[in-house]
């Protein structure tokens, strides 16, 4: 199993970029599917964006396509949300997932808020 720690979030102006990372320790990062999501203060926690293990195949939630992408290095364990034109509706906390089979890991989430 991995461990997962996020950082980068923070306090951005609509239409700003913030980069998130989520830093992995543990063993055979590579063959885990890894997925950022989100929470909003009131709602469920969402998928936003997801790229799998082998082919690094992406898939985003609609609201953040052309927005947002995710990326991976399984070199240093690592995976990355860049996050371009921001929005209001964007501010929730973000949690990095990790899963292979029906074993999954969290991080302990990373605030962005987006306001003016």
């Amino acid at each position: 199993q991995v461990q997962l720690v996020e950082s980068g979030g923070g306090l951005v102006q609509p239409g700003g970029s913030l980069r998130l990372s989520c830093a992995a320790s543990g063993t055979f990062f590579s063959t885990y599917a890894m997925n950022w999501y989100r929470q909003a203060t009131g709602k469920e926690r969402e998928l936003v964006a997801a790229i799998t293990s082998g082919t690094g195949s992406t898939n985003y939630t609609d609201s953040v396509k052309g927005r947002f992408t995710i990326s991976r290095d399984n070199a240093k364990k690592t995976v990355s949300l860049q996050m371009n034109s921001l929005k209001a509706e964007d501010t929730a906390v973000y949690y990095c997932n990790a899963r292979r089979g029906v074993s999954q890991s969290w991080g302990q989430g990373t605030q962005v808020t987006v306001s003016s």
